[in-house]
């Protein structure tokens, strides 16, 4: 170990680790070890992200490992997170020591550092504190198979003790753990051990090895002993992976039966921790066809919490997936109004998921407290009701919404058609005032009617400086009037001036078809573009600017992937209708998929981009 004195004997000016030159770790560790509590724990976040960084560590991280050990010694306290960060920059795959590329590498040099140390940290194994054993077993735990054998007999004596004797649950199951990564067969035996924490933990590790399906043993193991966390504050993650709720409930996820029905009884236990409910949310976005089981689990749930935002949680989860239900039951509905009729911060998830089952009460209470997603939910949900709802939006838009607001209530008038001219008024003020602009010129393009007000407007509109707010003025503005002349100057213009990411407006550019074929000669060459979404928009504008899919369909079908630029990609190749006979086995594999290809995050409103996927590639592969 090496003291701060000794600092300055490290030619950190040389050494680099996540932001450039290491030349601030020296003040980072002597700040260790200051008075003031605040600096040292922003000292251990600043060594948190430089010297290792999202899973990198650097080469000025393994002169750190020296003075860090020290600092475990004599910064009171803080001995855990400096145990945590020391196990963490020694993470690495068992496998990876017998790399070639392993000499020479920053995590090499951290582990030999680490092995120097070692024999002085290993006191903290008898600690008297939890948190400090703890994270001292996992500091054992990431060099577990380069210590030599001396060493490795020396820890192992105490790991046995550790395991044997330790007053604490949690670090006997840790113990353990670290005693398996040593070669100990100990799993089997420690199914049957008298304490929860250490059955729980053998049985992550038999489900490890053997992978689903699980035995029916382990998910008994996890029903019964993982529905309440250990009470400490210390469930740190081990080398390789994350903690240990984290790693359980990733275990759980990959075999939906076990995990919804550990889930159930995690619930009906009481929910500690919302563990069961993030579990059945977890499966949901990770396995297809789930929503009724998951909807009625965090149904299940609900009763057992009374924080309000635990309780918004919930509902917005149910809100997220109640429109994937065949036919949403008495009780759920029953349930939501209860919630959405009540004042507080569960009210209004409670409410879009009211409006998503159809329970015609919805409305009355939309229309009771408006505000702008429920307004949009509840034109998607009940279109029908234009007499009721498009008054309520057009009173929401004219008191002035702005920002996010004013474009979520000009896009509920979208399932209207036609019947949202009645908001023209409203749309227009938009436009002049620039509020949501951008929406509103689309909507007056969609189902607005010509007037020499919103002619000049959009005229106005088409020469701003916003790439994405001249574009739909100019698509607007050609089908309000079917001149091409606006359109074809602005799009003109922006395609030689490269104003913004291109494929902002190549999308809006085929919707004026031949009309534009004279801009041909500036799509083609995009067509080849390195940024893909700039090549889906430019063969989307080709095949409407030719009426050809020669050019367009290559394209496309290579882009074609589980991920949001692939499905834009099948979704043009969709609205083309022609599909390369080779992609067929990738659409079959997008349909029959059980798990779910792609994620909602950022969340999307609307439909969910998996089931778009799946819907879309069906279609495809039974239009042939």
């Amino acid at each position: 170990m090496r003291p701060p004195a000794e600092l300055d004997h490290v030619p950190w000016h040389t050494l680099t680790h996540a932001y450039g030159s290491a030349e601030d770790v020296p003040d980072l560790i002597r700040a260790l070890f200051h008075e003031d509590e605040e600096t040292v724990e922003e000292a251990i976040y600043e060594l948190f992200g430089n010297i290792h960084h999202q899973g990198t560590v650097y080469p000025a991280s393994a002169p750190a490992v020296p003075f860090l050990a020290h600092a475990v010694h004599h910064v009171p306290g803080r001995r855990e997170d400096l145990l945590i960060l020391l196990a963490t920059l020694a993470d690495h795959e068992p496998g990876d020591a017998e790399s070639p590329h392993w000499t020479g590498s920053s995590v090499a040099a951290i582990c030999k550092e680490l092995m120097r140390v070692l024999p002085d940290l290993l006191p903290c194994l008898g600690d008297s504190e939890r948190s400090v054993r703890r994270a001292m077993l996992r500091v054992v735990a990431a060099v577990a198979e380069l210590l030599t054998p001396e060493l490795h007999a020396s820890v192992g004596s105490q790991l046995d003790e550790l395991y044997a004797t330790d007053p604490v649950p949690a670090v006997r199951a840790d113990a353990m753990v670290v005693l398996v990564r040593f070669g100990r067969e100990l799993v089997d035996a420690a199914l049957d051990s008298p304490l929860p924490e250490v059955r729980l933990a053998a049985a992550m590790l038999a489900a490890e090895r053997c992978g689903p399906p699980y035995a029916t043993r382990l998910v008994e193991i996890f029903a019964e002993d993982g529905a309440e966390p250990d009470p400490g504050d210390d469930g740190f993650p081990w080398p390789g992976i994350a903690s240990q709720e984290e790693h359980l409930t990733h275990l759980l996820t990959q075999e939906p039966d076990a995990g919804l029905a550990v889930a159930a009884r995690w619930i009906a236990a009481g929910d500690l921790h919302s563990r069961g409910s993030w579990l059945a949310q977890q499966i949901v976005e990770t396995w297809r066809d789930r929503e009724p089981e998951v909807v009625g689990l965090l149904l299940a749930a609900l009763p057992h919490h009374e924080e309000a935002r635990t309780l918004a949680r919930l509902l917005s989860a149910i809100a997220s997936w109640i429109g994937r239900l065949p036919e949403p039951g008495t009780e759920l509905r029953d349930v939501l109004y209860g919630y959405a009729r009540a004042e507080g911060e569960a009210a209004e998830p409670a409410l879009l998921a009211l409006v998503r089952s159809r329970d015609p009460r919805a409305l009355d209470l939309v229309l009771r407290r408006p505000n702008a997603e429920a307004l949009r939910a509840a034109s998607r949900s009940f279109p029908e009701a234009e007499a009721r709802l498009i008054p309520a939006i057009r009173r929401e838009l004219a008191a002035g919404a702005t920002g996010n607001e004013a474009i979520t209530l000009v896009e509920a008038l979208e399932p209207f058609g036609t019947a949202a001219r009645h908001a023209q008024p409203e749309l227009v003020e938009c436009l002049r005032s620039r509020r949501a602009a951008v929406v509103a010129a689309r909507q007056l393009g969609c189902n607005g009617i010509a007037t020499p007000e919103i002619t000049v407007l959009l005229c106005e509109a088409a020469q701003n400086s916003d790439a994405s707010l001249r574009s739909a003025a100019a698509v607007a503005h050609h089908r309000l009037t079917g001149e091409a002349n606006v359109a074809l100057r602005t799009f003109e213009d922006l395609l030689s001036s490269d104003q913004g990411p291109i494929h902002w407006y190549l999308s809006s550019l085929a919707s004026l078809g031949r009309a534009a074929a004279s801009i041909l000669p500036s799509i083609e060459p995009l067509l080849t573009a390195r940024y893909e979404w700039t090549r889906i928009g430019a063969a989307e504008a080709h095949h409407a600017l030719t009426g050809s899919p020669d050019r367009a369909v290559p394209v496309l079908a290579e882009l074609v992937s589980p991920s949001p630029v692939g499905l834009s990609a099948l979704k043009a190749l969709a609205a083309i209708g022609e599909v390369p006979e080779d992609l067929h086995p990738t659409l079959r594999a997008f349909a029959f998929s059980p798990n779910r290809l792609l994620s909602n995050t950022p969340f999307k409103e609307g439909t969910h981009p998996d089931e778009e996927l799946r819907t879309v590639a069906w279609s495809l592969l039974t239009a042939d």
